[in-house]
């Protein structure tokens, strides 16, 4: 039977080859990752597509809201992510049952309803996560052909892209690496894929800032897009829509469980996850308000929904041409990171004349179907602003909120009606509402955007 620990060597001393030194108390193959390893892990998840969308978002808010927004959303994550972070065992928490998955905690803290409830939403999150990369990705490497039109051709030609011969390609390289079984397979993909995510958010950052000494000023206003340029309507539904984009730069929590089950102990697995969270949320949070702050401050109310495709840069054309081939890299890496928890059903198939070999055909064809499936959807929407909102509004509440609040209330025992009880319950209230308008403000994009978009035809 395959083994599903994902195991991690990105530092630290090789293996030793004394077989009892070879596995953990679970009779796993041992795990050697540490902080360092599992931050990059949640940076490459966490700096994704979303960051793209930040300057967009903060425009709908305004310099108020915008920041303000991000910071409480990244204190959120962390707290959630540290209280997530406890159920990786059950009981004592330095020896007691490890849970592999999110959906295995869940089941050992809760059960029931509430794990039915989780596998749909996970995999729902999941599915909608490949089909936003896939997007991403093509909206990137159209960019790259586009910026390489407008130099030759100059700013003013057409310069129309296709999106499907991109999309089809990032899916057949998938489909390619996702017959890579697990994790510890491809930590060399883990971080090259971390170290893109900073290289096209230094460059959108160091754009940004160049673009706002270009123009001598700061645009934006204190409330966002004003009345006039969009309708009162579309300002409420525009801003919803930012909370959902925002929500989703913050997503990691659906694979917490399986990055913590990369790292080694002593210390206890929990001690490492939330010196990585804390460093990864930290890390990500001043990112993102710098992108945000700058792409705004540099377009002000035209702030592109993508920052570095939306063309609001022209020039330098080749240094554009790279942040777009790294956010391909990256989002190649994350999209393999999110792919692993889809593969737990396995057939070993020994191929005669290669019996070192296992081919594994119900993998094959499962995740083949997967990336087809997602690319052809993308092919459909390729919306990157909608399709952000919506799937920051429903992975948000429920998995990084409500799950990680009840599953704690459940563990430490805190009784209904208490002082901590009701704020963990005000929290997570707050949050489904954000979540809930965040969703509506975001099919209410995808529904307007269908009106006047034609499918498969170049853009």
């Amino acid at each position: 039977m395959e083994n599903h620990a994902f195991t991690l060597q990105i530092s630290g001393d090789p293996p030793p080859h004394d077989v009892g030194e070879t596995r953990d108390d679970d009779e796993r193959p041992k795990r050697y990752g540490t902080v360092w390893t599992a931050s990059a892990h949640i940076i490459t998840a966490v700096i994704g597509s979303g960051v793209l969308s930040l300057a967009w978002a903060t425009a709908q808010l305004g310099w108020i809201a915008g920041p303000t927004v991000m910071l409480l959303f990244s204190i959120v994550t962390y707290y959630t992510s540290t209280l997530l972070a406890m159920c990786y065992r059950t009981g004592d928490p330095h020896s007691g049952k490890r849970n592999y998955t999110y959906m295995d905690a869940v089941q050992s803290n809760l059960g029931g309803f509430h794990v039915k409830f989780c596998g749909v939403i996970q995999y729902i999150n999941l599915f909608g996560v490949a089909v936003g990369y896939t997007i991403a990705s093509s909206i990137s490497m159209m960019a790259i052909e586009r910026s390489n039109c407008y130099h030759f051709k100059g700013d003013d030609s057409p310069c129309k892209v296709s999106s499907n011969p991109y999309m089809i390609a990032f899916g057949a390289v998938e489909i390619i690496l996702s017959q890579i079984p697990v994790l510890d397979q491809i930590w060399w993909l883990s971080t090259v894929a971390a170290v893109m995510s900073f290289t096209y958010s230094t460059i959108g950052l160091g754009l940004g800032l160049a673009k706002v000494a270009e123009n001598g000023r700061i645009k934006g206003s204190l409330t966002g897009v004003t009345i006039g340029t969009i309708t009162e309507q579309q300002k409420i539904w525009r801003s919803f829509q930012a909370l959902g984009a925002i929500a989703f730069a913050y997503s990691y929590s659906v694979i917490l469980i399986e990055i913590q089950d990369t790292v080694k102990s002593p210390p206890s697995e929990y001690k490492t996850m939330k010196k990585a969270s804390l460093l990864s949320v930290a890390v990500t949070t001043v990112f993102y308000l710098m992108c945000g702050g700058f792409g705004y401050a540099a377009f002000g109310d035209s702030a592109p929904g993508n920052l570095l495709t939306g063309f609001g840069f022209y020039n330098p054309y080749w240094l554009i041409d790279i942040a777009n081939l790294a956010i391909v890299i990256h989002l190649i890496g994350a999209y393999q990171v999110y792919k692993s928890k889809l593969a737990t059903m396995v057939i070993n198939i020994q191929i005669p004349c290669f019996r070192q070999y296992k081919l594994n055909l119900l993998k094959l064809i499962w995740r083949s179907i997967f990336v087809i499936t997602t690319t052809f959807i993308s092919m459909l929407i390729p919306f990157f602003t909608d399709v952000v909102g919506i799937l920051g509004a429903i992975g948000f509440w429920p998995l990084t909120v409500f799950f990680p609040v009840e599953m704690h209330i459940k563990q430490k025992e805190i009784q209904k009606w208490s002082w901590k009880w009701i704020c963990l319950q005000i929290l997570s209230m707050t949050c489904l509402v954000i979540s809930v308008a965040a969703g509506a403000g975001s099919i209410v994009g995808v529904v307007s955007d269908i009106k006047r978009y034609k499918s498969f035809k170049p853009i």
